[in-house]
């Protein structure tokens, strides 16, 4: 931990401008702008930089900006040694200014350089820094012992006051920069799940749709090449076709019906049960109160509902059907109860209009839910529950 304090560097979000309002943004250039311009009129309005001399303490002022520019570019890079003779050539600098008698450009100097470095560099290399330039600055410093130190002792807190608003202000923006990436993250595994759900709607229905059609279709081939007069055979052919047109049709209707599901277009589940059971002559149930699915569920419990009513019209046709919804705090039931036809019950439920039960099941327990499906006793049950 001790390494991570003394030699790490401040964030590298600590040392852009980025995070910083327009406003805030504007006031550090107007600053910059005053510090150099009122540094160069009190450079070259005293001694000894008079006459001649002014182009050489213009010329002076001028690298010192430039040395400072240049340490804020390394210290950005994080690069020690650079940084390091960068302020090495600044604290020259106020050296040289104060050899010839140019006093208040070696304050500034010296003043800065420690500001900087307590808050630019690794803090180790940062307290050496600080503790050289205003040591420097106190022995050349003409005021009183109390001025001095007091001066130095506030340049040393401000220059730590502004290492931390610098960290904090980089912690924020790392903070952000990663929440965005769990947001952008967490939207693409949205996206993905999205494309998934989708396919295997799809899939589920133009699986079903396509399989049944070949079916017909082998079926027309087999008539047609082992026919000796196509006449005799024409009714089962117009059946096969029919029945291929009434699949292709179902495909699309389906398809379209999972597309509006999953994008929360769908009608009421309620409605679309009272629609089903209607057509297939069974009775229908709802208890609890009714409220909003997720589309998901609500896409399950129709799935389910269909496949467990087109599997009694084709293996219990004329069996009393009951179809019960049930609305829980959290879930939402389906259960189709049916007396047993002619079919046995192990091949009741692997059969149905192609989506099946054990896909059905799946399908639940992605969701989080659970399906049964079985006799109990002369009863036929398909049991359906899902989070709501």
């Amino acid at each position: 931990m001790s390494q991570n304090v003394w030699t790490r560097w401040p964030l590298r979000e600590a040392l852009v401008r980025e995070g910083m309002s327009e406003t805030r943004r504007w006031i550090g250039r107007v600053v910059r702008v005053l510090l150099v311009g009122l540094l160069l009129w009190a450079t070259l309005t005293r001694p000894p930089f008079h006459g001649l001399w002014r182009p050489v303490g213009a010329v002076a002022v001028l690298l010192a900006g430039a040395a400072f520019h240049g340490f804020f570019l390394t210290t950005l890079r994080q690069r020690l040694w650079p940084s390091l003779g960068l302020f090495l050539a600044m604290a020259g600098g106020a050296f040289a200014f104060h050899a010839v008698g140019a006093s208040l450009p070696a304050v500034v100097l010296w003043c800065g350089c420690a500001v900087v470095a307590m808050e630019r560099l690794p803090l180790a290399a940062a307290l050496l820094c600080a503790t050289a330039a205003l040591a420097t600055f106190a022995l050349v410093n003409d005021d009183n012992w109390l001025t001095t130190a007091t001066t130095t002792g506030g340049l040393a807190l401000a220059g730590y006051v502004m290492r931390l608003d610098a960290e904090a202000r980089g912690n924020t923006q790392r903070l952000l920069a990663q929440e965005r990436a769990a947001r952008n993250a967490e939207a693409e595994t949205a996206a993905l799940a999205e494309r998934g759900r989708i396919a295997r709607e799809i899939h589920d229905v133009l699986a079903h749709s396509l399989s049944a059609q070949l079916v017909h279709l082998e079926a027309v081939r087999l008539l047609i090449q082992r026919s000796t007069d196509l006449e005799t055979d024409r009714e089962q052919l117009l059946e096969r076709a029919t029945a291929c047109r009434g699949m292709a049709r179902e495909g699309l209707d389906g398809t379209r019906e999972a597309l509006s599901a999953l994008r929360g277009e769908m009608r009421p589940v309620e409605e679309y049960l009272r629609e089903l059971t209607a057509a297939e002559g069974a009775r229908l149930e709802i208890t609890g109160e009714r409220r909003g699915l997720l589309p998901e569920a609500a896409l399950a419990v129709r799935r389910v509902a269909q496949e467990a009513l087109t599997n009694v019209r084709k293996h219990a046709p004329g069996a009393r059907t009951d179809v019960h919804l049930t609305y829980t705090e959290d879930a939402i039931g389906l259960e189709v109860r049916n007396t047993v036809g002619r079919t046995e019950p192990d091949a009741l439920a692997c059969s149905g209009s192609g989506y099946g039960l054990v896909g059905m099941r799946e399908r639940a327990e992605l969701l989080g839910g659970t399906l049964e499906s079985g006799p109990e006793g002369e009863i036929f049950v398909v049991r359906l529950q899902v989070p709501a």
